[in-house]
């Protein structure tokens, strides 16, 4: 069965998020979200580029952050995520060398 792809314009992603134009412009600089083709005359978004503006949203009303701050939030909650994998990872070949 194939998956359904939902593509925002930016005035669809504007009106569905509340975010103005100028702001979208600015989160996707600082690289919070991203175009399905940035180079593109005119950007359109994906399913995935929602939910990472909804969880960065989120983070800039809860923490009361601008968008920079924001960015950086996520940079630091990106590189934990890969950290606990990494820990993950090593734990078990830790256990599998001394279970032996």
């Amino acid at each position: 069965m194939a998956q359904l792809q939902i593509t925002l314009t930016i005035t669809e992603f504007c009106l569905h998020t509340g975010v103005t134009e100028a702001e979208l412009t600015e989160v996707v600089g600082l690289g919070v979200i991203q175009p399905r083709d940035p180079q593109a005359d005119h950007w359109l978004f994906d399913d995935g580029a929602l939910q990472a503006f909804n969880r960065a949203q989120r983070l800039q009303r809860e923490l009361a952050l601008d968008w920079p701050g924001v960015a950086v939030t996520l940079t630091l909650l990106d590189e934990i995520e890969q950290l606990r994998k990494e820990n993950n990872q090593l734990r078990h070949r830790l256990e599998r060398f001394i279970a032996k």
